[in-house]
């Protein structure tokens, strides 16, 4: 197809859509006019926008995860029910001893 050709229906086609939009515009004149809502967030073309563009563009850091190997994931697990056991035991004795000194503080 010849590019002339081509650049020719394209013409054609906008001039059937502005003829469109013409008798749209024509026919809507009678109406009242259509307020435009707000919308709710950040405004477009706010400046927050251009910082997220040039974010954006940056090259990421290269984070590195760090992994637990099962053993070392054993041991904390090990050392943490020590502690817990420790911290149940010693909860019995606290209690006793804040009877005792109760019961001294009655007499």
């Amino acid at each position: 197809m010849d590019v002339r050709k081509i650049v020719a229906e394209i013409d054609a086609k906008i001039a059937s859509l502005q003829q469109a939009r013409a008798v749209l515009i024509g026919l809507n004149e009678g109406a009242p006019p259509v307020e435009e809502k707000r919308r709710r967030g950040r405004p477009k073309g706010s400046t927050n926008a251009a910082r997220a563009e040039v974010k954006a563009a940056a090259p990421k850091r290269g984070r590195r995860r760090r992994n637990l190997s099962p053993e070392g994931r054993k041991r904390i697990a090990d050392a943490m029910k020590l502690r817990w056991e420790e911290h149940r035991n010693a909860a019995p004795k606290a209690a006793k001893k804040a009877a005792g000194k109760k019961e001294a503080a009655a007499k």
